[in-house]
């Protein structure tokens, strides 16, 4: 099979050659191993074998997403004005809103050896900045989609993957305003207020998510931002009042059109995996172990891989840091427990990826052992 068609009988359910790998985001973005700027950490020349084991040895699901366009007269220059500069090596980007007499800003900060950007200042900060917040307009959020670059991306991918489209969902843009510790107390204590935040990026997100899955059908989504309502944040009930009332219709619209919802939550999923059934998610991801997470993936597909494709389920942590001969065993172990009985298809997949500039040579030897044992799995 060639890693598409390996790729697409998973999704469906369908009889495969192997189980198919990934390196989840190695290879998931494609970056530029020679490009020199300072803030790119893939241009270390520890790099370059690992980028192109996942390109040329992993079953690629390249995230994708069409280019948007502001509507005429939209433009969120009216509102939000943003300035980025250098201080001590770190990149910072400060956001700044004028809205309802008040002056909302956030700050951001990027350093050099690490692939992540930290939140220093949330936008909002009180419930008073999520109530100015609400007063702009949705049409300053709104993009409208064009497909040209979905179909050009396709087409280079080839046979070598498929393409991932990517979407955050209301929770995820309602949440990520305000610090982790105050979107919970105001999930718990303003829940009118918090409904209100994700209503209103319902209705921006939705009839995007409705437009390109009509107009690019049959492709793998992956949706971003349940996790700020699973445990120990949020108890189920509020799970399901939050992610299963605006998530479940961007699930809905995806698989509609032929497409495949997957639903990306780190952390605790036990108590939320009968949700994801509810909501009619075709699969799930990462998967986190005990510690980390709280259910084995032997227990995952047991009770649930019939109803849903499993992406997992081996932490970053232990690809960096565990010792080959037992990461071989950890890794055969996963696939056993992935595809034992009956079930719909299983992806072996880190959690995450590595985020500092050079990789070591046990980082390199255990994503060796992912491809190797994955590829002579029978």
């Amino acid at each position: 099979m060639t890693r598409r068609e390996r790729l697409m009988a998973t999704l469906r359910g369908e009889p495969v050659d192997r189980p198919a790998v990934s390196f989840y985001e190695i290879g998931m973005w494609q970056v530029d191993p020679d490009d020199p700027d300072p803030f790119n950490i893939y241009n270390h020349p520890s790099w370059r074998p690992l980028l192109e084991l996942a390109e040329n040895e992993t079953d690629l699901m390249r995230a994708a997403s069409p280019a948007m366009n502001p509507l005429p007269g939209a433009e969120s220059s009216k509102f939000f004005i943003s300035e980025t500069w250098i201080e001590n090596g770190s990149r910072y980007n400060r956001t700044t809103a004028k809205v309802a007499g008040r002056t909302l800003t956030s700050l951001t900060r990027r350093d050099p050896d690490v692939e992540t950007v930290w939140t220093v200042e949330h936008l909002l900060k009180d419930l008073d900045d999520a109530r100015a917040y609400l007063e702009i307009p949705d049409e300053v959020f709104t993009r409208e989609p064009d497909f040209a670059s979905l179909s050009a991306a396709e087409e280079e991918l080839g046979d070598r993957g498929i393409l991932m489209l990517d979407t955050a969902d209301p929770i995820c843009m309602a949440a990520s305003l305000f610090s982790m510790a105050d979107s919970t107390v105001i999930a718990f204590t303003e829940r009118d207020l918090f409904h209100k935040l994700l209503e209103k990026w319902a209705r921006i997100i939705q009839p995007t998510v409705e437009k390109v899955a009509r107009e690019f059908p049959g492709r793998l989504w992956r949706i971003c931002g349940p996790e700020y309502a699973t445990e120990p944040y949020l108890p189920p009930t509020l799970f399901k009042e939050y992610v299963v009332t605006y998530t479940g219709p961007i699930v809905q619209a995806i698989e509609k059109h032929g497409g495949f919802a997957r639903i990306h939550c780190h952390g605790r999923i036990k108590s939320e995996l009968p949700y994801f059934v509810e909501m009619g998610t075709s699969a799930i991801d990462p998967i986190e172990p005990p510690p980390q997470g709280d259910v084995e993936l032997s227990y995952v597909r047991r009770e649930y891989g019939r109803d849903l494709v499993l992406f997992g389920n081996i932490e970053v942590s232990h690809i960096e840091n565990m010792d080959p001969n037992e990461f071989e065993k950890l890794v055969a172990k996963t696939l056993r427990d992935g595809t034992e009985g009956e079930g719909k298809g299983f992806v072996l997949m880190p959690t995450s990826a590595p985020y500092g500039r050079e990789i070591t040579p046990t980082t390199m030897a255990n994503y060796e052992t992912m491809v190797r044992l994955t590829t002579s799995f029978a």
